[in-house]
């Protein structure tokens, strides 16, 4: 198996677009999940309603692989596997440092995701003496005064960075000076890096921010539905009102005996 210093994803190079590229671990994850229960083809139709997305959409992303799928059988789900993970760079071994190892950063090298996904955790790294030698995950955690050498010894081209905010920038800046060209960032900060490094950003409060303002927003909403609710039963009963009283608008109407 090659290893991530070997070769690149050639996604870039064939022009397939960034949003295709997100998509595509989604039609993987989705796919697996069709292999792992021994279904052999798949629909537009029923893949696009497992990934989240629409079946025109998915259409148009297989395209940009060469995937067209046979009419009235769908896609071969093998064969899509295969054609997505080598895509992504997936057919080959990751090593991966992990830089930080605090809660979140056992969190991850515990994770058993990555291994299944060609991403080999190569090394575990952090600034403090007395987690030096401490296995996490069965891996022995090293110090940061050996990070390029730890970059170098493992041919990584792909690192972790879990450390606080303060201490981000400086260790990615070591990284790519080792020869890291892609970072992982789950600091809460943004990354300067130099043309050629890519960098994806996860950020849980973020999304949790996010996901809050959509659980005030149908709060606001439930709130309004239940205030419209007395003002339409209070406008129906006036008008009743209104119809039960006499001409003169203060006595009922009395009809003559």
């Amino acid at each position: 198996m090659a290893t991530g210093r070997t070769h690149r994803p050639a996604t870039r190079s064939r022009g397939i677009p960034e949003a295709t590229v997100a998509r595509l671990p989604l039609y993987l994850r989705a796919l697996t999940a069709l292999s792992e229960r021994s279904v052999p083809t798949v629909s537009s139709e029923e893949l696009a309603a497992a990934a989240g997305v629409n079946s025109a959409k998915l259409r148009k992303d297989f395209s940009y692989l060469g995937s067209y799928g046979t009419r009235g059988v769908g896609y071969d789900v093998e064969y899509l596997v295969y054609q997505i993970s080598r895509e992504l760079g997936l057919t080959q071994d990751w090593p991966v440092v992990i830089v930080g190892i605090g809660n979140l950063g056992a969190a991850l090298a515990n994770y058993g995701g990555f291994a299944s996904r060609g991403f080999r955790v190569a090394a575990l790294i952090d600034a403090d003496p007395a987690m030096a030698g401490k296995p996490v995950a069965g891996i022995p955690v090293q110090h940061t005064d050996d990070l390029e050498k730890i970059i170098q010894d493992n041919g990584v081209s792909i690192g972790v960075i879990a450390t606080p905010a303060g201490a981000a920038q400086q260790v990615c800046d070591r990284l790519v000076a080792a020869g890291v060209t892609s970072i992982l960032n789950f600091a809460p900060t943004v990354l300067n890096v130099p043309e050629g490094v890519d960098v994806r950003k996860v950020d849980l409060s973020i999304e949790l921010q996010i996901l809050a303002f959509h659980e005030q927003r149908k709060a606001g909403e439930e709130a309004a539905a239940d205030g419209a609710l007395p003002g339409a039963a209070a406008a129906a009963a006036a008008r009743k009102a209104a119809a039960d009283q006499g001409p003169d608008g203060d006595v009922p109407a009395v009809m003559p005996a």
